[in-house]
């Protein structure tokens, strides 16, 4: 068999993402939350599934948590799709989107999982680079989108790695020049309190994106996309039917029912932002981007690999990024709890001192 001839060319050109499944002390990779449930809720979230039907499918399409979820939104159900994690609803909007030379529109860096979701699906994807502040660069957008006319544009907010929000006047202008949809990814909204949901109804063309996954449910793949309902609806023809499972579904509901106490934990890791920063701020060498997201993006004058592996060999993960294009190296650590935290200050003073 000759899968070079079966399999097709983007596929076959790009690597796979790099899901790091390395064994470490301190995993500060993946802008997980560094808490678990606290006891009381595990026991009540066990009891919910107790007596859940493990022999029947999951409801299909999710209306009731639909339903509810469009309520915190202000929306009604029909504006709202659930998906198994925020990657699946990117993966369904390519696939919708994907007429013959069809294209996508990304600023960079950014989520990897839009080029090779895009690259997947057939779409041609073209890469603006972020002007020297990580915000966007509105004049190379503008002349992208009056050059090609993107079927899809995807817009972090904020941004993974560099952990900003782009200027909300330049993502407007942006949505008044498209042509196509404008996707604004939330998956940070808990730690940066920023939206752009005010403007769903004034732009047809703009959907969000949200995952629970930052909150302390990355396990149980939980993400919504919230958009017009004339898109939601074409959307889900290309939806599998049973895309969220049971247990996911009532996960979901517990965590809308018991949101204080999954808040009282994004503040601690918000606190902790604020000190690790600090720290960082403090340190030869190392320069920290203010960060609205659970993680800090820094620049360091030693090589990020050096540090990266120096760190690996203590235990702790974390990710480097070396940008084309830039002269210098950065790394994105991810918030942890004060007590790993600490442990990577400590290890990453220790490296840079030598």
């Amino acid at each position: 068999m000759d899968l070079g001839k079966l399999i097709r060319e983007e596929v076959l050109a790009q690597q796979a993402y790099p899901a790091e499944g390395m064994k470490c002390r301190i995993k500060l990779d993946a802008n997980e939350s560094p808490y678990g449930l606290p006891a009381l809720l595990q026991e009540r979230l066990f009891a919910r599934m107790k007596d859940t039907a493990l022999n029947r499918y999951p409801d299909p399409g999710a209306p009731t948590l639909r339903k509810r979820y469009g309520v915190s939104c202000g929306v009604d159900e029909n504006w709202v799709m659930t998906g198994n994690g925020s990657d699946e609803l990117i993966q369904i909007l390519c696939t919708a989107l994907a007429r013959p030379g069809a294209r996508i529109l990304i600023p960079t860096p950014t989520f990897v999982m839009y080029r090779i979701l895009g690259l997947n699906c057939g779409l041609g994807v073209t890469e603006v680079p972020l002007d020297d502040a990580f915000d966007l660069d509105p004049a190379a957008m503008l002349k992208n989108i009056a050059e090609e006319s993107p079927a899809l544009i995807f817009l972090s907010y904020p941004n993974s790695p560099t952990g900003n929000c782009f200027s909300e006047d330049r993502i407007e202008a942006i949505l008044q020049a498209s042509s196509g949809v404008v996707v604004v990814d939330e998956a940070y909204f808990n730690f940066s309190g920023k939206t752009l949901l005010p403007l769903l109804k004034q732009y047809e063309n703009l959907v969000i994106l949200r995952t629970l996954s930052k909150v302390g449910y990355a396990a149980l793949r939980i993400g919504f996309l919230i958009g017009a309902p004339e898109l939601v609806r074409e959307l889900n023809k290309v939806r599998l039917p049973y895309n969220v499972n049971t247990l996911s579904q009532l996960a979901a509901g517990f965590f809308m029912d018991e949101k204080q106490a999954f808040l009282e934990q994004i503040e601690r890791i918000i606190e902790e932002r604020r000190k690790l920063y600090e720290a960082l701020q403090k340190m030869d060498g190392i320069h920290p981007c203010p960060s609205v997201a659970n993680f800090i993006f820094f620049s360091c004058n030693p090589d990020a690999i050096h540090i990266y592996e120096q760190l690996v060999r203590k235990g702790i993960l974390v990710k480097p990024f070396i940008l084309p294009g830039r002269n210098r190296q950065f790394i994105r650590v991810t918030v942890g709890s004060r007590e790993e935290n600490e442990a990577f200050i400590e290890e990453l003073k220790r490296i840079i001192a030598k």
